[in-house]
């Protein structure tokens, strides 16, 4: 590992939060492809050899991570706290709007068979969701999608990570033409 690594690795340790290529060469008077150059040198260094973290790209930039075989051990000692503990309701509701999404309220209730709107508010609050642009149709409805937060909370680099769905689930976040769930 080289200098410039040395540096960014130091830098990345102090950072609450990932941070972008930009952010990094400014505080360490590195150029662009340095940074890069460095950020690759890094990664290797973590990819080999028995360590704990890995350097990972996140929405929003580079951080020290655990690796993700050590996450799953780690994340109910160091995840959130309990208070942003999400209820089951809105862990369902954020699992319809991650596989579907975009996706309205109405088919987001229909799917779930019960109103929404004060887990959905929730969640927006929370910065898991966010209106991502209104449904052409009569009313306008909001469509929602996840966040970057969403991505950061579950470990995700982005949402093609979320496991795959088997036949049954997929059923589950389905609906057919008229806004009724497909039966599995």
């Amino acid at each position: 590992m080289n200098e410039s690594s040395a540096l960014i690795e130091a830098i990345l340790s102090l950072e609450t939060e990932p941070v972008d290529e930009g952010h990094i060469s400014r505080i360490a008077g590195l150029s662009s492809d340095e940074v890069i150059s460095s950020l690759d040198i890094l990664k290797n260094h973590y990819n080999t050899g028995s360590h704990g973290i890995q350097v990972a790209k996140f929405p929003g930039g580079w951080a020290l991570a655990p690796k993700k075989i050590l996450w799953q051990l780690l994340k109910a000692h160091y995840g959130r706290e309990q208070k942003d503990a999400l209820s089951q309701a809105a862990l369902e509701t954020l699992s319809i709007i991650a596989y579907s999404q975009p996706i309205a309220r109405s088919e987001i209730e229909n799917i779930r068979g019960v109103g929404v709107e004060g887990v959905l508010r929730a969640l927006k609050n929370k910065d898991l969701i966010r209106e991502i642009r209104r449904q052409d149709t009569p009313g306008r409805p909001a469509l929602y999608g996840t966040t970057k937060e969403f991505l950061k909370r579950f470990n995700l680099r982005s949402i093609t990570e979320l496991p795959k769905l088997g036949e049954n689930d997929d059923k589950k976040f389905s609906v057919d033409a008229s806004g009724h769930p497909t039966t599995a």
